[in-house]
This record gives C-alpha cells, sequence and structure tokens, in this order.
C-alpha cells in the first residue's frame, strides 16, 4: 500500500476484467457508486471518484502469461486524507497473494 494517492494516478493491476468484476463490490464497500461499462462514479462524502479501467496485452515472464489491466483513479473535491482512507480498503481488497 502507498502512504500518498494524487488526485489523478494510473496503475497495471494483474488480474482480468472479470476477477477486477468480482472484486470490486468488496473493494468499494458501503461507498456508494454506479458502473457503466469501463468507468465507475462513486460519491465518497462530498467528493467523487471516477474509475476506468481496460485490458492490456498480458505481460509475459519467460513462459508465464499474467492478465493485465490499466486502471486510472480521478478524485475531485478529497483532500489527501479522505484519499488515503478509501485507497486503504479499496488497496486491501484489490490485493493479490502469491505463495
Amino acid at each position: 500500500m502507498q502512504s500518498f494517492y494524487p488526485e489523478r494516478f494510473e496503475r497495471e493491476m494483474g488480474c482480468t476484467e472479470a476477477e477486477w468484476q468480482r472484486a470490486l463490490p468488496a473493494a468499494m464497500g458501503e461507498t456508494p457508486w454506479r458502473q457503466a461499462g469501463g468507468v465507475l462514479h462513486a460519491d465518497i462524502g462530498a467528493g467523487q471518484l471516477r474509475i476506468t479501467w481496460r485490458e492490456g496485452a498480458p505481460r509475459a515472464i519467460a513462459l508465464m502469461r499474467m492478465p493485465r489491466m490499466h486502471v486510472a483513479f480521478e478524485f475531485a473535491g478529497l483532500d489527501e486524507h479522505q484519499r488515503f482512507t478509501f485507497m486503504q480498503r479499496f488497496d486491501l481488497y484489490m490485493q493479490r497473494g502469491g505463495g
């Protein structure tokens, strides 16, 4: 997890869109949200969050292929603490373990 989340940032996530969709409700928790295609809009207090995503080409490491999603986060009207609090939960629920 990060210690700071700017108003706008992008990341790559190693999952399929189906895996992303399954994890999304738990990651969003009690935050009201709506989705249309690859765009999610959420109301966080008096602010908003927009998340967009698209599948990317799988990452190839030797013979292994890992799915890849390109995800962009755009916060509006949330201060640093509010962004951190939301993303702390979101990242926890989107975290994937290995082993």
